[in-house]
């Protein structure tokens, strides 16, 4: 009996298992099943190895199922909180920010178009051996860079000029020369931040190719003044010093110092003004150069005035010749009390050739506002043909810290629309609309209230964004054909017809 009851059970158990397989197959289909076939062949029988003596399932085998569940139901984990702040030494630019950069960023554009340049633009990825042409200059430190998918080495641009020079080589022959050309680009150094400097910033490029004479830095220098000017600025606010690479080249000469030395030396003496010399030595040494040659270089750049240059340079100096003549076209232009000659001033760039300067604050608060010069060689760099070339770069950060600084700074805050439209009801809605387009259509910028809102709410907002006209599209007005229209200069009220909103519109933008 006790044989037949537990083979009884045995069967039992068998069915119930077959049935388990078998209705799994049919709720999870054909290949369903195949896989499940191919996983009990080749799944690892880890519990049968620890001597458990079948299969282990994964919730029998989780240690950590505790931890993941709480009443029988799965935990879900917190996410990260998010860093709100962007990258260290970038920014976001808020409404307000955006409409101070579109400000500036047009007094820079009228002042480019004014002296006749023509915008252009290039990527900010580039070939990373665009930028290691000299050991030894900051750039080539500061650069974002990194291998790409294509295992390209690229960086993000840290300046404009090599990109200018790469446009201008894959034209060849096919550019009419001289070119006068100025772009915004933005750039990217990973350097030190201090007021005014950070790791990305825009840049006000300016640039004159094919001029071979002192001119062109005359004309660079006038439009710089202009935008100055432009902007409130005096020249009792900002100076520019000059000085040409062709001065420090003579000297090193009657140094002894061999003329392929001459751009490095240049570098290092740049870096003087913000490092002692000892800071430099190991870059001396590596160079050939003597302590006591850069001491005397040093020595004669503290000279302020080209007669005092003159007496250490020969009689027939080309360098003392170019700073006289680009006095005196300053002078032409009206400019000579913003320009001053500097024999310190060398910029750090290896690219320099002639001509070099720079716009300063006169209270000495601020890093450099501006700088630039002229770079004859930097074609032939990368292999091109010998090409006269000039041109600046000026810095966003900067210059609005000076602006700040002075108080001559608009403020950005409202977004300055002429009109903002609101219907008293949500059954005027419709004629709010239809006036907003009326105003569009005449020009005016129009801010739509496209919510229900409270009258008190409406002035509120449009004072903050510093709209000229509130127009309200209330009931009694409306059965008139009209609308109200408030002047939130001066306070009056007045009513318009609806079918005369255009020329109303016109009317007040004079």
């Amino acid at each position: 009996m006790r044989i037949r009851f537990a083979a009884m059970v045995f069967t039992s158990a068998i069915l119930r298992r077959r049935a388990v397989v078998a209705g799994f197959q049919v709720a999870a289909g054909p290949s369903s099943a195949r896989t499940t076939r191919s996983i009990s062949r080749s799944a690892p029988l880890s519990a049968a190895a620890e001597g458990g003596g079948g299969r282990s399932s994964a919730a029998v085998a989780d240690k950590d199922l505790l931890t993941k569940t709480a009443d029988g139901r799965p935990q879900k984990s917190k996410p990260t909180a998010l860093d709100t702040n962007p990258p260290k030494g970038t920014r976001d630019f808020y409404p307000p920010d955006m409409r101070l950069r579109t400000w500036l960023f047009d007094k820079w554009r009228s002042v480019a178009s004014l002296y006749g340049f023509s915008e252009y633009d290039a990527p900010v990825l580039e070939s990373e051996d665009l930028y290691t042409r000299k050991a030894g200059e900051e750039v080539t430190q500061q650069l974002y860079n990194f291998v790409d998918k294509g295992d390209r080495p690229v960086a993000l641009r840290p300046e404009m000029t090599p990109s200018l020079a790469r446009m201008v080589m894959a034209k060849r022959g096919g550019l009419t020369l001289p070119l006068k050309w100025f772009s915004l680009p933005q750039c990217w150094r990973y350097e030190r931040m201090t007021r005014g400097r950070r790791r990305e910033h825009y840049q006000w490029n300016m640039d004159v190719w094919g001029v071979k004479g002192i001119e062109a830095e005359a004309e660079l220098l006038s439009a710089m003044v202009t935008f100055f000017g432009d902007v409130g600025l005096t020249s009792e606010d900002v100076g520019i010093k000059v000085n040409s690479r062709g001065v420090i080249g003579e000297v090193l000469t009657e140094l002894g110092v061999p003329e392929e030395k001459f751009a490095a030396t240049c570098v290092l003496v740049d870096k003087l003004e913000k490092v002692p010399l000892d800071a430099i030595q190991g870059d001396l040494e590596e160079l050939g150069l003597e302590r006591s040659t850069i001491e005397k270089l040093t020595s004669v750049l503290t000279n302020t005035s080209i007669e005092s240059i003159s007496a250490v340079l020969p009689p027939d100096s080309e360098a003392v010749r170019q700073l006289k003549r680009l006095l005196d076209l300053c002078d032409a232009y009206g400019i000579g009390d913003w320009v001053t000659f500097d024999a310190s001033v060398v910029r750090g760039l290896a690219y320099y050739t002639g001509i070099v300067f720079e716009a300063f604050d006169r209270k000495g608060v601020l890093r450099a506002i501006a700088g630039g010069g002229r770079y004859d060689k930097l074609l032939e760099t990368f292999g091109g043909d010998p090409t006269p070339a000039a041109g600046f770069g000026f810095g966003d950060a900067v210059i609005v810290e000076l602006l700040k600084e002075r108080g001559v700074l608009p403020s950005f805050e409202g977004s300055g629309f002429d009109s903002v439209v609101f219907a008293m009801n949500e059954d005027l809605y419709g004629v709010a609309v239809e006036v907003a387009s009326k105003l569009r259509r005449a020009g005016q910028t129009v801010d739509l209230i496209l919510e229900n809102k409270k009258t008190k709410w409406v002035f509120k907002h449009a004072s903050r964004n510093e709209a000229k006209y509130c127009v309200i599209v209330a009931g009694n007005e409306y059965e008139n054909g009209e609308v109200s229209v408030k002047d939130l200069a001066v306070g009056e009220q007045k009513a318009v017809k609806i079918d005369e909103l255009e020329d109303w519109a016109k009317g007040v933008a004079g």
